[in-house]
């Protein structure tokens, strides 16, 4: 496993990117459940692709999966919800945990937008200071890419290769997402259903639908595919620009095999109906790598020695008292008919 690591290492030490394509089907069945969007529903269009004759087709095509979504799945192997904590074989990686003293914690590695979540930045003014201090003043004088990187990657690696936007800083403290992912279908189809929620008790009450009552009929719409595709992009060439050394470099190409084949191997039940096997994993770039024999258990054997080796602090884990927000206040409602009249 070692050597074939190392093969990797060498293999994309002077390439742009590392480019993946998964061929992935539904464990049971046809259908598949894509992702859905407010007022949108289904990301349904249609590509152009070549034909045989060398003109255009416009192909069906649905989003299945999202980049913001697919982030938070690869982010989301390397916690252990059941006890609160990252993976034991990712023990050393720096993360920032927020404790709100009530029993509840959040993470760097569980929240969407990583450092810059209120949870975790908004009431920390000596987080900010730190990072500041390291950075120099964001608004004033130019940025530099360099501090800003070393300055996250010691905090919270996984904002290093999913990106951050630290507006809560200053609106141009940002790094791109290293490590991108999506999935997409081929040649869909829809597949229209329905049915009904049945109430034994009482099919017809008055505005019984609001509340929960009578029958209530619905639609629904899965898609069948030729081909679906999970994409994954691991930019070398922007984590080199970094200048994070090559010590972390390893690590983060690491890492980033790591969730992966994690993802691959244990996370592809992204909904209910949308439960998909693992076909086929091919490196489309840089030509005649191979992955063979790689498995995510293998790679997790090497990483203490890789994570030791960036030399971070023994404690690795940025922790931090958090101030739950106050909830939202419900506005109050007039009387019903039926409670006018006072005490009785």
């Amino acid at each position: 496993m070692t050597d074939n690591l190392e093969n990797i290492f060498d293999a994309v030490k002077n390439a742009p990117r590392l480019l993946l394509e998964a061929e992935l089907s539904p464990v049971q069945g046809d259908r598949f459940q894509p992702t859905g969007f407010p007022d949108l529903g289904a990301a349904t269009y249609k590509a152009p692709k070549k034909n045989e004759n060398g003109n255009f087709d416009y192909v069906p095509m649905i989003l299945v999966e999202s980049a913001q979504s697919m982030a938070n799945r690869l982010e989301a192997v390397c916690w252990d919800d059941a006890n609160n904590k990252i993976v034991p074989m990712l023990e050393g990686l720096p993360h920032i945990v927020v404790d709100f003293g009530d029993g509840r914690l959040t993470s760097s590695i569980q929240e969407a937008h990583r450092l810059n979540s209120a949870y975790i930045i908004k009431d920390n003014d000596s987080l900010k200071k730190a990072i500041i201090a390291e950075i120099g003043d964001p608004e004033n004088g130019s940025l530099d890419i360099h501090k800003l990187a070393q300055s996250v990657l010691k905090r919270d690696i996984g904002a290093i290769l999913h990106g951050v936007f630290l507006e809560k800083i200053a609106g141009r403290l940002r790094l791109q997402r290293l490590l991108s992912s999506f999935i997409e279908a081929e040649g869909v189809s829809p597949v229209t259903s329905g049915g009904v929620k049945l109430d034994h008790l009482q099919p017809s009450v008055e505005g019984g639908a609001k509340e929960g009552f009578g029958n209530v009929p619905f639609g629904r719409t899965e898609f069948v595919a030729q081909k679906i595709t999970a994409y994954f992009n691991l930019d070398l060439a922007t984590m080199r620009g970094y200048g994070l050394g090559d010590a972390a470099n390893r690590l983060l190409i690491a890492l980033s095999l790591f969730k992966i084949f994690k993802l691959l191997e244990e996370g592809l039940r992204l909904r209910t109906a949308c439960d998909l096997d693992l076909h086929s994993l091919t490196v489309t770039r840089p030509q005649g790598m191979s992955l063979e024999g790689l498995t995510s258990a293998g790679i997790a054997a090497l990483l203490p020695d890789l994570i030791t080796a960036c030399g971070f602090s023994e404690d690795s884990v940025t922790r931090l008292k958090g101030k739950m927000p106050a909830k939202k206040k419900v506005k109050e409602t007039e009387k019903s008919k039926g409670d006018e009249g006072g005490e009785s």
